[in-house]
């Protein structure tokens, strides 16, 4: 209740004797009652203080009792008159100085009638709270279950709230977009926010707006996967009744996922299906139509994308991550291969590859110690699907060799070096490298004496010896004695091309 209220309670007869700015119209607080000089260390902030006057034995008093709270953050003071017959000026004097309302309570009432009467209109508050609660509760469920969009729903809350709602996932795409999609750039901000915050909901400033993140469903699962409500403004600053709409929101959107989600797992098996034809060579016709089931051809070009997240937990995070991103540009069609990885078959579009980087990469934040490898193709028809699978696996092997948490790749990209060795088997290159610089790595090892660090500069420098000085802030003749001594070690002369070449090989193999 508000103090306004309190103070047109007939039944109490309190007198207001001064109000501090704003003061009627802020609710009343926690009620502490006490009679200490210092009550200070026992108040946190806004309470509204009831004493007896017992604290004061002169008029100094006043100033040292209203600092002691005023400096706490109290707001009120209702001073009883039966210890001194009536409110001092002093204390009048003091309350004006430090801005504090002051309240004089008749000798008849105790506060125990005022604690009361505060407590049972708190109550009626609540249940009156409460009430509007589960009527906007059904509302919603009705609205739901009679075909309403969760679309529609965001729009009722944020006419109700007066703020924008929208629902994202961790990728940046939106599941609603409210009155309009947000700029990369906002998204880039409000992702990072929500990944990162030690708690929700949180907060996050793009430009000069604040967004307030609240997750949709249980806040403690995988933020990598979760949906989250976005809304225009700080929620700090909202009314209770405003925050508890946003939470039905919230719980309603969990329900439009659960449904969605489902839908998704229902065409899971037909993707498998399509895959398991691509990779066993089926006629074209028959994965033609499988891929059409499933919603994912329409006899435009398609894209292949292979995908790893290695070291996050259980193998439905990842799928649920490659789905979401398929959604930013098409159906969610996304299956595992016989190898482990998930393979995704996108429709072909101008931008494709850097639209699939920023969305993977904006996960980034959230991975910790995960890393996700990437490898798309370039445009195929459907009758050449398993070669733009070929292509998008040996991307993603040549991804799979960064050491950034996320990395994609597309085959134009590769190299030829890189797309000859991604084909190799992991131990066949390793036996190649042990070969032709295992001596090099044994003498690193024993001695620290860089050799493998000069050898790249080197060969990066196309075998500049100043440039490789210059490079490693070394003397030339350092660089000189150190590449002689790699010559001597793998028996090769770095002056001929061949040499260089296998050098080089097994380099990129390491």
């Amino acid at each position: 209740m508000l103090l306004s209220e309190l103070l047109d309670a007939p039944e109490l007869g309190l007198r207001l004797m001064h109000a501090a700015g704003g003061a009627l119209d802020r609710p009343v607080g926690r009620l502490v009652v006490t009679d200490l000089l210092d009550p200070g260390r026992y108040l946190n902030g806004g309470e509204v203080v009831l004493t007896g006057l017992v604290w004061r034995r002169r008029p100094l008093d006043s100033e040292l009792f209203v600092a002691s709270m005023a400096g706490r953050g109290a707001t009120t003071i209702l001073a009883g008159r039966a210890q001194l017959g009536d409110v001092p000026a002093d204390l009048l004097d003091a309350c004006q100085r430090h801005e504090v309302t002051l309240v004089e309570v008749p000798i008849e009432i105790a506060f125990a009638d005022i604690t009361e009467y505060v407590a049972a209109a708190g109550s009626a508050e609540t249940g009156a709270r409460l009430s509007a609660s589960l009527i906007r509760q059904r509302q919603l469920l009705s609205s739901i279950a009679s075909g309403r969009s969760l679309d529609e729903l965001a729009a009722r809350i944020s006419a109700e709230i007066g703020h924008d709602c929208r629902v994202l996932t961790s990728t940046g795409r939106h599941v609603v977009p409210g009155p309009g999609e947000l700029p990369d750039e906002v998204l880039d901000t409000i992702t990072h926010r929500f990944l990162t915050a030690d708690r929700t909901p949180a907060v996050a400033v793009a430009g000069e707006t604040p967004y307030s993140l609240f997750p949709v469903g249980s806040g403690l699962g995988n933020r990598l996967t979760a949906w989250v409500l976005v809304i225009e403004g700080d929620h700090t600053t909202w009314s209770r009744d405003h925050v508890e709409a946003v939470h039905e929101l919230c719980a309603i959107g969990a329900l439009d996922r659960a449904r969605r989600d489902e839908g998704r797992r229902a065409l899971r098996p037909l993707v498998a299906d399509a895959l398991a034809l691509v990779e066993s060579g089926a006629p074209h016709a028959e994965v033609a139509a499988r891929l059409r089931q499933a919603g994912a051809y329409s006899g435009r070009p398609l894209v292949v994308a292979v995908g790893e997240l290695r070291d996050d937990g259980p193998s439905e995070v990842a799928l649920s991550l490659f789905e979401d991103v398929a959604l930013t540009v098409g159906p969610a069609v996304v299956a595992p291969s016989r190898d482990g990885l998930l393979v995704g078959f996108l429709p072909a579009a101008p931008g494709l590859a850097e639209q699939l980087r920023h969305a993977f990469g904006r996960l980034a934040p959230g991975l910790h110690r995960a890393r996700l490898a990437v490898g798309v193709s370039g445009e195929t028809s459907v009758d050449a699907l398993a070669g733009g699978l070929e292509e998008a696996r040996f991307a993603q092997r040549a991804a799979a060799g960064s050491r950034a948490p996320v990395s994609v790749v597309t085959s134009d990209e590769v190299a030829s070096h890189v797309l000859l060795l991604s084909t190799l088997p992991d131990d066949v290159r390793r036996t190649y490298t042990q070969r032709v610089l295992g001596p090099v790595l044994e003498q690193d090892r024993r001695t620290n004496a860089d050799l493998l660090t000069t050898l790249q500069a080197f060969l990066g420098c196309d075998g500049s010896w100043t440039r490789t000085a210059d490079l490693l802030h070394l003397h030339v003749n350092t660089v000189r004695y150190r590449i002689e001594r790699v010559e001597q070690l793998t028996g090769r002369d770095l002056s001929t091309l061949e040499n260089r070449v296998d050098v080089f090989l097994a380099l990129k193999s390491l």
